[in-house]
């Protein structure tokens, strides 16, 4: 299926690896023009050489090296893509990592860090972004989330209450900017293959192949096995995409069909 995403410009944060790069491959495999940021610079520089070997033209590309709680940075993030291709048509908000531990472990400097970067980071880029989609006539905004946003456990804040902001975030937008035409949606992904997990398994003295498997087959998951980035992309992708025009405001669980809440 044609995901009609060729020549349009895209902003993707956390985009240097993990799920951020697998969405960074398949929207420029689309033929979408990709701005992506990070903080590491060399990571960001080797992925937008893969991309081009795998086919990408050059100009397409665009790696910035970011650190998304920097308001200076988003914006210098925001004029690159804009000064390069004078648009925006899309932006995915996927910076963060998880930040989940005992509530009465928890400092006032740790919730500060959290929201900052899963939340203002959000915030901010939105912001910055919206003048350019109306512009363009519309458009679409994607925010990964975790399903902890519907469905906390003990231990699991900070970031389930930070992920909660952001599907509050997604459903007030999407009420707000539907008569632009900008539609927004959330991803709310649950046990996904990442960098985070990778370093979990060297950590634990396991492959990380062992440690995925032992995940699928122990953690409930219906469909028995961990999810990879490449789904988490699929779906961003469509969100991203005009195939998706008349959805707006929904809260996706990407986990399998573990989430009691849907």
């Amino acid at each position: 299926m044609d995901l009609e995403l060729a020549g349009r410009v895209i902003l993707v944060t956390g985009g240097s690896e993990g799920l951020g790069a697998a969405l960074v491959r398949t929207l420029a495999a689309e033929g979408a023009r990709v701005a992506f940021c990070a903080r590491r610079a060399e990571a960001l520089d080797q992925l937008a050489e893969e991309i081009i070997k795998a086919g990408a033209d050059q100009a397409d590309v665009l790696p910035v090296a970011a650190d998304v709680t920097s308001p200076a940075d988003l914006e210098r993030f925001t004029e690159l893509a804009v000064g390069r291709w004078g648009r925006i048509d899309g932006l995915v908000n996927n910076a963060g990592r998880s930040a989940a531990e005992m509530f009465d472990t928890q400092t006032d400097e740790m919730w500060s860090e959290d929201l900052e970067l899963k939340v203002y980071s959000a915030i901010r880029l939105i912001r910055l972004a919206l003048p350019h989609l109306r512009a363009a006539g519309g458009g679409s905004i994607v925010n990964t989330l975790a399903v902890a946003a519907k469905a906390p456990g003990a231990g699991s804040t900070p970031t389930s209450v930070s992920r909660a902001a952001g599907l509050a975030l997604t459903k007030a937008l999407s009420k707000e900017l539907g008569r632009d035409g900008i539609r927004v949606n959330a991803v709310l992904i649950g046990l996904l293959e990442s960098r985070q997990w990778e370093r979990r398994a060297t950590e634990l003295g396991v492959s990380t192949s062992d440690l995925y498997a032992d995940l699928g087959q122990n953690s409930g998951i219906p469909l028995g096995r961990v999810g990879e980035a490449r789904d988490f992309a699929d779906l961003a992708a469509f969100l991203l995409s005009p195939r998706a025009a008349y959805l707006t405001g929904a809260g996706i669980n990407l986990d399998g069909g573990l989430s009691p809440v849907h």
